[in-house]
């Protein structure tokens, strides 16, 4: 579906450079911004988010965490005009999105749409959108949406950044399991293809795929990150200390907090 609406992009991350791309091969006209320069090659760029927004019909932005969707909001919220759509698909939480909310201008309705997927995934667009909001803003965003990956309406304003942080709290936390489970089988003398093998034979199967993705980006402080977005419970509460443990290991992927495969001698 054509992207029909001036549209601009806010934050070329590890996720946000390939969601754009795939924005600008279907959008009439796609202006972006990010905040260290440099990041937009060829894409068309703005200076500020009040100058990437000007005139855009809809505003994506793809930001770290809730307090750098805050900063930036103040600098482009002024410059929106009535009628504009805002669709948030940063990992912030349902209270952040509510927050942002109630700071829109008069005539300006926002959808928030987190996103479950990694780089890979953004840049062929089999992203899973989890999209809340007003069933009008809905409709208008979903050209937007479908060309990032396959978009679940979760229901009003605030019920897609909720549903996110429920998926990902879960599959962050099973990782984290999986990892010291497998950290256990070494202390018990336990060959490690064989606990590797049970485990992805199992109910665990899709979480072991995912422990051991060799291709995924998502660094462990934003898991860590997305996990206090959970208000800490117990069990991610624990997984968040695990996850925090080893500084060294803050911008690898999540897999990282798997122990690595040991070899037998030969």
């Amino acid at each position: 579906m054509e992207i029909t609406e001036r549209t601009a992009f806010l934050g070329l991350g590890r996720m946000g450079l390939p969601m754009a791309r795939r924005l600008a091969g279907a959008a009439a006209e796609l202006t972006v911004w990010n905040r260290t320069p440099g990041r937009a090659e060829d894409l068309a760029a703005a200076a500020a988010p009040a100058e990437a927004v000007h005139g855009a019909g809809v505003v994506v932005t793809m930001l770290a965490d809730p307090a750098a969707v805050a900063e930036v909001a103040k600098q482009f919220l002024p410059a929106l005009e009535p009628g504009t759509l805002w669709i948030e698909m940063s990992s912030i939480g349902p209270q952040a999105a509510a927050e942002l909310r109630a700071q829109l201008p008069d005539g300006v309705t926002m959808v928030d749409a987190p996103v479950l997927g990694s780089v890979g995934p953004a840049a062929t667009g089999d992203l899973v959108v989890y999209a809340g909001g007003e069933d009008a803003d809905l409709d208008r965003a979903q050209p937007v949406l479908e060309r990032l990956g396959r978009v679940v309406r979760c229901g009003g304003p605030g019920t897609g950044a909720a549903l996110k942080v429920v998926v990902i709290g879960a599959v962050v936390t099973a990782v984290t399991a999986v990892g010291e489970a497998l950290a256990v089988a070494e202390q018990l003398g336990v060959p490690d293809e064989l606990a590797r093998g049970a485990l992805a034979a199992g109910p665990l199967a899709g979480v072991m795929a995912r422990a051991t993705a060799t291709e995924a980006d998502f660094p462990i402080r934003l898991a860590a990150k997305d996990l206090a977005l959970a208000s800490g419970g117990p069990v991610f509460e624990a997984a968040r200390t695990t996850l925090l443990a080893d500084p060294a290991l803050a911008e690898q992927d999540l897999s990282a907090i798997v122990p690595p495969r040991r070899h037998r001698p030969a």
